[in-house]
């Protein structure tokens, strides 16, 4: 036999231990791997793997290293020794978990179950991923690993899987745009994230799936129904729980918004606003704060606000910004105008576009041809 295929002498010299032994140890495993290798006959290729099978344990991890890189994507290795090196240090078992065909599919599972996150992430990079061996990955509730597992295309997510990775996505933003990327997700569960993805995100939904217009206006509808239920539902500051108690009593009422701002009450004239509006907290507040005026009498109208009702706010909403002026008889007088110019339907559509997500100037533009770009038509 060989030298280089002599079991005996290789096992004793990683028994010496010592920095010679080590040496020649590597030299002599790192040979059976060089060009004399690839033409080893089938019965001496086998007797070299039950070798390096004995050794395996033996060598230090440099070596097993070594030994993993090079029968990564060697098909004929033994199972037994693949599975050992995949069970082994990280940087000894990341070649084997990312590429080698040998292992099989509980193989991975056994190692997802007892091994940790870097392991897992290994073999999300795999380009052999079964549903199986998916379900393991997303059962580990990792957000990391269930990332990079969505990242990978080539890998089978049951729709069971995929369904619950939807519904994740409502609290986990790490999914969305990895799911929404994919080419199995199926259009019902893309136009389900619809209700809570962003604007980019929707687009990206509309233009895959050629959503048609009915569909999309649908579904903003309804994605801005819900986005504002659900920020009723989460706030836990006074002024939404009062708000609710408010509502429970029937007591959020225009008339009501404007006795809180009389009174100073400014977060809860904000909270109000948004009640009627079923605005969202920031656009009421560019409404309040907008400088021209505009914004404040399209949601105003659109709540049914009488006139002297809406001045009184217009008036005192001034005074909310730091360094805004009070209003003038000459800014009164417009406003007023521009009040009486337009009719409560028209209004509601105009709020009905913002809760939809379309782009607040452009939304007043349509109602008021004849405002400017900037939206700002009183000092």
């Amino acid at each position: 036999m060989s030298p280089v295929l002599d079991a005996d002498r290789l096992l004793s010299l990683a028994r010496e231990n010592t920095a010679k032994s080590k040496t020649e140890l590597a030299a002599v495993v790192d040979s059976l791997f060089d060009d004399r290798g690839t033409a080893l006959s089938d019965r001496e290729k086998s007797l070299m793997f039950n070798i390096i099978q004995k050794l395996v344990h033996e060598v230090e991890v440099s070596v097993r290293k070594k030994l993993s890189e090079k029968l990564a994507e060697d098909s004929t290795v033994p199972h037994e020794l693949v599975v050992a090196l995949a069970s082994d240090e990280l940087d000894v078992a990341y070649p084997i978990l990312t590429k080698s065909k040998v292992l099989h599919d509980e193989d991975l599972i056994e190692i997802i179950r007892l091994r940790t996150e870097e392991y897992h992430l290994a073999i999300t990079l795999r380009d052999d991923i079964s549903e199986q061996v998916s379900d393991a990955l997303v059962e580990t509730n990792n957000v990391s690993v269930i990332t990079h597992l969505l990242k990978n295309e080539n890998a089978r997510i049951s729709q069971a899987a995929m369904a619950y990775l939807v519904e994740q996505s409502k609290r986990v933003d790490t999914f969305q745009d990895p799911l929404l990327r994919r080419t199995d997700l199926p259009e019902a569960l893309a136009q389900k994230m619809f209700m809570w993805v962003s604007s980019a995100l929707r687009q990206h939904i509309i233009e895959r799936y050629h959503i048609d217009a009915e569909t999309t206006d649908r579904l903003l509808r309804q994605a801005a129904r819900e986005g504002y239920e659900a920020t009723l539902t989460e706030k836990s500051d006074p002024s939404s729980e009062l708000i609710k108690s408010l509502r429970e009593r029937g007591m959020v009422t225009p008339e009501m918004l404007v006795q809180t701002l009389s009174d100073g009450e400014i977060p809860l004239f904000f909270a109000i606003l948004a009640d009627l509006t079923k605005l969202n907290d920031v656009l009421v507040r560019r409404i309040v704060f907008e400088k021209g005026g505009e914004g404040i009498a399209i949601a105003c109208k659109a709540i049914g606000l009488a006139e002297i009702d809406f001045i009184t706010i217009f008036r005192k909403s001034r005074r909310v910004a730091p360094g805004r002026a009070d209003a003038t008889r000459a800014d009164v007088n417009a406003i007023l105008d521009l009040y009486r110019g337009f009719e409560q339907d028209d209004a509601l559509k105009v709020v009905e576009m913002w809760n939809d997500d379309r782009e607040y100037l452009s939304a007043i533009r349509d109602l008021l041809p004849n405002t400017p770009e900037t939206g700002s038509v009183f000092h």
